[in-house]
């Protein structure tokens, strides 16, 4: 069985992966497996629920249903994209975006690219777009989840640069983990913290957040402050760390400036007035401060919830600031760590890749950057007016001052903020290029040409993770049909570029793009970085395959990178100290008020990434979060009367969706929760103003001054009863290779209804068959023809769900339409599929005969009873509750049972006990923060002696 070393194409943890392949009947290698690469420095063998399942989302029958495999063009936007062959599809991009330029500018045109993208890929678009085009209009996803870190990196210690290695969780006395979930979004992470503190018990963590999540039910201390209270909360801390004489005075004197400025800033933030503004035990603060200033090393964690903020520079600013002031830098166990989110955002910011930067950390503003800059590659010039970053980026498309977008490795049309918005951007552009792997997101629908990529598996290249370590990416099979790797593709479309335009290019100099390989772009990477912060001129291919991954800087003559930055105190900035930035207070973006009295914000899953274009593919990762559902306190519930499963308008002041509603002790009163993940691929309808478009058709899209990254995690909404009284739910097993061709017809459907959504359950790993569910709801029945679109939709349903005349398998039938019901089951000697329809009283039947269906339960023993509309399951059939452990499909309710019988008296002998019994926690790990909670909550409920 052939194996290839790679890298996980998931977070920016950077795990190592070992991809396990097998010939196919043709003799074609596929994916058969993938492990954890036990020698690679970011996880020592360990993969997340998301990692370890990756074999999966490269099945054969998905790649054929899920991916694009040819070129293909569209002649109007409401047409079939019709397929052609390479040269004519780079032609065509070629030479209308060289019309374009010709008429209206170079900066009539856009790239938006990914932090997905590998660094040969980013540093090629890079190049094509401020070297050939002359502008700046590129930038990427990762502005929307990490410009902010650099920023505040970047005022504050002079260069974007985490200072720390993974090593230092396990070096740390006291962590701090602010603005990151830990637990669901760097999973493997969190298990390093888990083995930490049991090899050490007296390290402590403090987890600061508005949401109770798995990070936070597992710490020393939380503070559960306030939706955006961030820096009031470090400038509390500062305050009272000044109070107490906490400060390392020393270090203050010898390395650092602009400290007064501060000090005189937070004397207004008193103990008194800090609780009161983040919602907080005085207490608490107190310990706080106590536990950072005072512990031998002090490691803080953070990600999203600072970033994702009209102030986002100002928190990483302020947080930064605590650790200047006591010293907690430089030094094992201590530092600011920026955590990543996605797989090689850091990759793109080492290359330029955003409107604002240059190769190797150059900065765009500075006239010498840009000298060198045009001077290696061989240009008069690179432009020096900035580009547009992400979101005036698109929203230029929607004024039409930007005529053209080429979209990289990303899907916008579910990711950015203000959806209506970025769809209104993506309909009046003139030319829209997706170059994609994923055949089935939202933008593909935007696309005119549609150039397919290759993904995860079969890509070369070299990624760069959190703590700066880089990983080479490894192909294991070949590309899927006739795609390309990006910077193929890149690469052919410059060169077609370059006839075409009158580039800038110096006497001489044949092409701007002299490439024959992923190496050789990475070569003339390296040697951009020749003397600067993150010097790889040490570094080549060969060392990587030899030696494994290195952190940088790594310059010529070193024999392994520098785990740790700043240790003798000397900074990158003019005056070579760090400086500390007296960054005001100042509230959310959005104000919550009477007419909008809720704050919302928004989430990681645990085993689902971003939109869900592979981990939405596989049943398995819908197993501990089956259905899309805005989170709010049983205070709230109660007050408005909702239980679990009511639907409810979800309002900003941009748009209005509907979702269920899961009553939470996590959320705190007047907040609200939604994962980020539920786009309109997934969740969708058409009873509000405009079509659904998820999450992301409520969010805030106001910017950061300085970052320019938006306001994504938080926004201002009110939260109504809807009335929908006529519902559907559709479900049944189907094989694999039928499973996701369903789901992508039913995705059709979902904008037919006033709400409905569609997933997938199930097991793969256990199972040739996978599960489909499908549920809607309307204003009325529209089996009485009053929305045609609606009653064709409801056939359509049947027909899917192979329940229809057209069946080949018995079917039983209820129907009352005087009251809008309908019960269809088809069954042989098990349950296969079943559509019901009516109000929700009528559905009473759906939880457990869907489970009846999963569990694969014999049809015969409830015959036509199957069609009544029980409140309880029959007795036959046990309810397993949620998911918990997604490794070895362990239930909650498994778990207290197995708990129940054997009484047990401490936490360590009930996990000792259910590991035996399950195995649950001893695999990939992203279960044991919420196996403990089970445990907890079995020792809860025992009787009080």
């Amino acid at each position: 069985m052939p194996e290839v070393k790679s890298t996980c194409c998931y977070c920016g943890v950077g795990c190592g992966v070992i991809i396990e392949t097998t010939a196919n009947q043709s003799g074609d290698l596929v994916v058969s497996g993938v492990r954890g690469d036990p020698a690679h420095p970011a996880n020592f063998g360990k993969l997340c629920s998301k990692g370890s399942t990756l074999h999966l989302t490269a099945q054969p029958h998905l790649q054929k249903q899920g991916r694009l495999g040819f070129p293909a063009i569209r002649q109007n936007r409401e047409d079939d994209p019709i397929q052609v062959t390479w040269p004519e599809a780079i032609d065509t991009v070629a030479r209308r975006f060289a019309k374009i330029i010709h008429q209206y500018g170079p900066d009539s045109v856009g790239i938006y690219v990914s932090g997905q993208l590998l660094t040969e890929d980013y540093y090629l678009f890079n190049k094509l777009m401020k070297g050939l085009i002359g502008s700046n209009n590129i930038d990427t996803n990762s502005r929307l989840c990490m410009s902010s870190a650099v920023a505040g990196y970047k005022q504050t210690l002079g260069m974007d640069a985490p200072p720390c290695s993974y090593e230092d969780i396990e070096l740390a006395s006291t962590i701090f983990i602010t603005g990151s979930n830990t637990a669901f979004a760097h999973p493997i992470l969190y298990r390093r913290l888990e083995a930490a503190r049991q090899a050490r018990p007296e390290m402590k963590v403090i987890v600061v957040d508005p949401r109770r999540t798995d990070t936070a039910k597992d710490a020393d201390l939380y503070l559960q402050i306030q939706p955006g209270t961030d820096v009031a909360l470090y400038h509390g801390m500062l305050h009272i760390m000044l109070w107490e004489k906490w400060l390392d005075e020393s270090y203050i004197a010898s390395f650092t400036v602009g400290f007064e400025e501060l000090k005189n800033l937070v004397r207004d933030f008193t103990p008194k007035a800090v609780a009161k503004i983040c919602g907080i035990e005085e207490k608490d603060l107190y310990q706080a401060s106590q536990w950072f200033a005072q512990s031998p090393g002090t490691l803080s964690l953070y990600c999203q919830g600072l970033n994702q903020s009209a102030s986002g520079t100002a928190k990483n600013a302020a947080l930064i600031n605590l650790h200047l002031a006591t010293g907690q830098i430089g030094k094992p166990g201590a530092g600011p760590f920026s955590l990543t989110g996605q797989p090689n955002a850091m990759g793109g910011r080492e290359v330029g890749g955003l409107a604002n930067l240059l190769s190797a950390h150059r900065d765009l503003s500075n006239p010498v950057h840009r000298s060198e800059v045009a001077n290696f590659w061989g240009v008069e010039q690179v432009p020096e007016k900035p580009g547009l970053t992400a979101i005036p980026m698109f929203e230029a498309l929607r004024t039409k001052e930007l005529k053209a977008i080429w979209i990289v490795c990303t899907n916008p049309a579910q990711s950015m903020p203000d959806l209506n918005a970025v769809h209104e951007g993506l309909k009046n552009a003139e030319l829209v290029v997706v170059q994609e792997a994923y055949a089935n997101t939202a933008t593909t629908l935007y696309a005119d040409i549609l150039l397919p990529a290759t993904t995860w598996a079969e890509k070369i290249g070299t990624v760069t993770n959190s703590e700066r370590t880089i990983s080479k990416v490894n192909p294991a099979i070949a590309p899927f049909a006739s795609a390309k790797h990006d910077w193929q593709i890149a690469l052919e479309i410059a060169r077609a570029l370059e006839q075409l335009l009158t580039n800038h290019k110096k006497d001489g100099l044949t092409t701007l793009f002299p490439y024959n390989s992923a190496e050789d772009i990475w070569n003339e990477h390296r040697a951009t970085t020749e003397g600067r912060d993150l010097d790889i001129t040490g570094l080549s291919y060969q060392i990587l395959e030899d030696h494994g991954p290195q952190q940088w800087p790594m310059p010529k003559g070193a024999a392994h990178g520098k785990k740790r930055l700043y240790e003798d105190g000397i900074f990158p900035t003019k005056d070579q100290k760090a400086h500390f930035i007296a960054t005001p207070y100042t509230a959310t973006a959005e104000t919550v008020d009477a007419r909008y009295p809720f704050a919302l914000n928004t989430g990681r899953l645990r085993d689902q990434w971003h939109g869900m274009s592979r981990t939405g593919t596989l049943g398995t990762l819908f197993a501990h979060a089956p259905e899309p559902s805005i989170e709010i306190s049983p205070k709230d519930a109660s007050r408005m009367l909702l239980t679990n499963g009511d639907l409810v308008h979800v309002t900003s002041r941009r748009g209005s969706e509907i979702f269920p509603v899961k009553i939470s002790e996590d959320i705190a009163n007047s907040q609200a929760f939604i994962a980020m993940h539920w786009g309109s691929e997934f969740i969708s309808g058409s009873a509000g103003k405009h079509p659904s478009r998820g999450v992301n058709g409520l969010t805030c899209s106001r910017i950061d001054p300085i970052s320019g990254q938006p306001e994504l995690k938080h926004a201002a909404i009110k939260i109504l009863p809807v009335n929908l009284p006529w519902q559907l739910v559709a479900f049944g097993l189907f094989p694999k290779e039928q499973a996701f061709t369903l789901q992508n017809a039913l995705r059709k459907l979902l904008p037919q209804f006033a709400s409905a959504h569609c997933v997938l359950f199930g097991r793969e790993q256990d199972s040739q068959q996978i599960g489909v569910s499908f549920k809607a709801a309307h204003p009325e029945d529209p089996s009485n023809e009053v929305d045609l679109l609606a009653a064709n939709a409801v056939k359509e349903v049947m027909r899917l769900f192979q329940l229809d005349e057209t069946a080949t398998d018995p079917i039983m039938r209820y129907s009352d339409k005087r009251r809008g019901v309908v019960r269809l089951v088809r069954a042989k000697e098990k349950v296969l599929s079943a559509m019901l329809t009516g109000s929700m009283d009528s559905l009473a039947s759906t939880v457990w005969l869907r489970q009846y269906v999963e569990q694969g339960l014999d049809a015969k023993l409830l015959g036509r009873s199957l069609l009544v509309p029980f409140s309880k399951p029959p007795l036959e059939l046990k309810t397993a509750g949620k998911a918990i452990c997604n490794c070895f499909n362990v239930k909650e309710d498994t778990m207290l049972d197995i708990l129940r019988a054997a009484q047990v008296d401490t936490t360590d002998q009930a996990m000792n006990l259910l590991q035996e019994k399950t195995l649950c926690g001893t695999n990939c790990g992203s279960c044991k923060p919420e196996v403990k909670q089970q445990i907890l909550k079995y020792f809860a409920a025992l009787p009080v002696a």
